[in-house]
């Protein structure tokens, strides 16, 4: 059995110091190297873990999102529209409104020819006056409104000078008309123009006959 040589524990410090001494600048290196690493990973375990989190616009605090802000600042959809066109009046030339009214007038008067052919003409609108409207002589008196060309304007004007039957009338002469004349203003010289004289002649002489021969019907 070989024999158990128990371990030199001075030689092997002995031997290790040796060794350091012949190689003492690896020994500082790698110390060194040594003392730095280990501070490089005890401050890396140390060091709290940051954890990347993009911000989320329900955050107390957080910006609103752009898109949404680009939709709130936007102006309402209303005002940014354009106005209506609106089209201009169209104004019809001026020849053309010319022409209407002409045409408007050519009607009007063919409407009034149409009248004047269904009344019956007459020369003397004094008379036609006097045919339309009623006899209201007083009792006594005659209807100075059948002579042709008396009116009732002039049936006043002769009433008033006391003149108010036929017979009156039928008596006048030249002088009586000369005298008449200048008291009725713009119907001077009517009764010698109408034949009042003689009118009033066959009318107070009751002879209807000779006067609707003469001057018409009554």
């Amino acid at each position: 059995m070989g024999s158990h040589i128990a371990p030199d524990p001075e030689g092997f410090a002995m031997t290790l110091l040796q060794t350091i001494e012949a190689n003492w600048l690896l020994f500082a290196v790698a110390l060194v190297i040594a003392v730095i690493l280990a501070f490089w990973l005890f401050g890396r375990a140390s060091k709290p873990k940051v954890r990347e989190r993009r911000p989320d616009v329900l955050d107390e605090g957080a910006a609103p999102a752009q898109r949404n802000q680009a939709l709130i600042d936007a102006p309402p959809a209303a005002a940014t529209m354009p106005a209506p066109i609106v089209p201009p009046p169209v104004v019809p030339p001026a020849a053309a409104g010319t022409f209407a009214g002409i045409g408007e007038v050519i009607a009007y008067g063919a409407q009034d020819e149409a009248r004047a052919a269904e009344i019956p003409a007459s020369d003397d609108p004094v008379a036609e006056q006097s045919a339309v409207v009623p006899a209201t002589s007083e009792p006594g008196e005659d209807d100075l409104r059948r002579i042709k060309g008396l009116g009732p304007k002039l049936v006043a004007t002769l009433h008033a000078l006391g003149v108010t039957r036929y017979a009156q009338i039928a008596a006048w002469t030249d002088a009586d008309l000369d005298e008449l004349d200048p008291k009725l203003g713009a119907f001077a010289g009517r009764p010698r123009r109408d034949s009042w004289v003689e009118q009033a002649q066959l009318l107070a002489g009751g002879d209807t006959g000779a006067y609707e021969a003469k001057f018409g019907k009554l």
